[in-house]
């Protein structure tokens, strides 16, 4: 592990953490749209997810820097900046296309590309600390089940849009 401040990958990592809960936070309406919806009988209940995606960001914001203070090249930075940018965008969108513009069918499209974003981020701060990598993967398990889920959905429900 590099050596250095270890107050300013934190920082900006937990800055960045915040601010995508913040905007997830406020495009995810749990109202009468979403509670009319029909849902599995599997679904966990609702006050769960708040403590899920916190620890999911918590354990991205600690990936995140052990994966910069392992990276000593400064060039090799770039990827994992990259991949934790285009992963928070995709992390967002899904919610505002599910929740925001109410078209779960357009986010069940979307969720590829989350899913994808974030096996990006277990291989590229995995090459540079194996833990980082690792304390990714409750990210992508909860993203698959959410997958899974958000199918069911669009499958239970009428047609979006119309």
């Amino acid at each position: 592990m590099r050596k250095g401040p270890l107050w300013k990958p934190v920082s900006v990592a937990v800055l960045w953490a915040v601010a995508l809960s913040l905007v997830g936070g406020l495009a995810t309406d749990i109202g009468p749209w979403y509670r009319a919806l029909s849902k599995p009988a599997w679904q966990p209940p609702d006050w769960l997810f708040g403590p899920v995606w916190t620890t999911i960001y918590l354990l991205c914001v600690i990936a995140a820097v052990r994966a910069w203070r392992s990276d000593v090249l400064r060039p090799g930075r770039g990827a994992l900046l990259a991949a934790f940018g285009v992963n928070g965008v995709a992390n967002v969108l899904w919610s505002v296309l599910f929740f925001n513009q109410r078209r779960p069918d357009w986010a069940l499209m979307e969720v590829g590309l989350l899913w994808l974003s974030i096996l990006v981020m277990v291989v590229v701060a995995g090459r540079r600390d194996r833990m980082a990598g690792a304390l990714l993967l409750p990210y992508l398990a909860w993203v698959s089940f959410a997958s899974v889920l958000n199918a069911t959905i669009v499958r239970l429900n009428p047609p979006f849009g119309g």
